[in-house]
């Protein structure tokens, strides 16, 4: 079994009857190209009319060069039918946004459906050119809930509760190997370690050469990949600018660059803090975590031997959450007091907030940490989670109940509303 099914690949699909351009993003070689063919081939067997362009390619950018050349070979191809017009790797043509929108203005019979990697240009100007004319997909890489699907050849697709009760001992053991090989495509379709290095080496190498030194026009290639390692050492922990800024022998406002370009191509997420009081609590240093677990393994020679699995289960975690509060208006946010009292996250909805406490192990029973019931205690909330191994049960701090959730449960839960409840 060759494909990876996708969550968002049935969303792509629906929005292919309306007019707006239909735009896909994400990180390089999470399988953009893929879903686009996936797509066109769904398309074909329906009899609908199609072109499928790549910008990577120059025998198809060349049709790129005026919007005048492009409309003709449009013409020449789909005549004055309705059709679908697929255009991967978008972000290589210059001034992307001004050619779709005056392509998109025309009221052609034509959908369009774009893709390209996260580049400034197709992530920011693209968005502000095209506001009422686009919907944006973010493909991110593998979740882990695709991993264990794919891994166990979709037979417990509509029974995965009881497949992680039943199996335990064996979702265990897909979790310690998402855990050190992360969730890019081709990594989890190679079988042999030695393939997933070499697999990861070209795309971390591909990112750097292409996104960042082509792209980005980032002088200091050497520097920014540092920056990448010594963002992988300290997820989960408050960045000190200061300190990066010695070690890497650049400018503070060079560092800010560099984390504003590792963002906005899908390597890092920025993590703010959560405070209301700014005298006891850290209110400004961010928290960083990355889109993909294995390529932050790789950068620290940790791919596929992980020595400590804590911090990477704790940036599991995270990207859960941050793709179930995608869309709904509430924020997430960590909590560390200058007293070193720190809760992992805290998910803020209105006045209300859930905290949210992350453990690599087994409970035997339910034990509430100095921290989390310091937060507890001071704001009061209607409910706190603690993402753990094994244990689902729960306790009571006053007014609050402290759930103790399963990370088999917790991957399966659909909404941020069935969280918060």
């Amino acid at each position: 079994m060759d494909i990876i099914k996708r969550g968002i690949y049935n969303q792509i699909k629906n929005h292919l009857s309306e007019r707006e351009i239909t735009i896909i993003i994400g990180p390089r070689q999470v399988g953009k190209t893929t879903l686009m063919h996936l797509l066109e081939k769904e398309l074909k067997i329906k009899e609908r009319y199609t072109i499928f362009f790549d910008l990577d390619r120059e025998s198809d950018s060349r049709y790129f060069k005026t919007q005048e050349f492009f409309l003709k070979k449009l013409k020449l191809e789909l005549g004055d039918r309705a059709g679908y017009v697929f255009i991967d790797e978008f972000q290589r043509k210059e001034d992307a946004s001004l050619f779709l929108k005056g392509i998109y203005d025309m009221n052609l019979p034509y959908k369009f459906i774009i893709s390209g990697s996260g580049s400034l240009e197709l992530k920011e100007r693209v968005h502000e050119s095209l506001v009422g004319r686009k919907r944006v997909f973010e493909v991110t890489p593998v979740s882990f809930l695709e991993f264990i699907d794919y891994k166990t050849e979709y037979r417990y697709s509509n029974n995965m509760d009881s497949f992680f009760y039943i199996e335990r001992g064996k979702a265990q053991i897909l979790l310690e190997e998402y855990l050190n090989y992360g969730g890019y495509p081709r990594v989890v379709l190679e079988e042999e370690d030695k393939e997933k290095r070499r697999v990861i080496d070209d795309i971390f190498r591909s990112y750097i050469e292409r996104d960042i030194s082509y792209l980005l026009k980032v002088e200091r290639i050497d520097a920014f990949s540092e920056l990448i390692r010594l963002l992988s050492h300290q997820i989960g922990q408050i960045t000190n600018y200061s300190a990066l800024c010695a070690n890497l022998n650049i400018s503070i406002q060079t560092l800010k660059n560099y984390l504003y370009y590792a963002e906005k191509t899908f390597i890092v997420s920025r993590l703010t803090p959560f405070f209301r009081n700014a005298r006891k609590e850290i209110v400004k240093s961010p928290i960083f975590y990355f889109y993909d677990l294995g390529l932050r393994n790789y950068s620290i020679a940790s791919f596929g031997n992980l020595y400590e699995y804590g911090l990477v289960f704790e940036n599991l975690v995270f990207n859960l959450l941050r793709e179930l509060i995608r869309f709904t208006g509430v924020t997430i946010h960590f909590w560390r007091t200058k007293t070193k009292s720190e809760v992992d996250f805290v998910l803020k909805f209105g006045e209300e907030v859930l905290p949210i406490e992350v453990k690599y192990k087994n409970f035997r029973s339910p034990k509430v940490e100095r921290a989390l019931r310091s937060f507890v205690e001071k704001y009061n909330p209607q409910k706190a989670i603690v993402v753990n191994l094994n244990l689902r049960d729960y306790l009571n701090i006053g007014t609050t109940r402290v759930e103790f959730l399963p990370i088999w449960d917790f991957i399966l839960v659909d909404s941020i509303e069935t969280l918060i409840r």
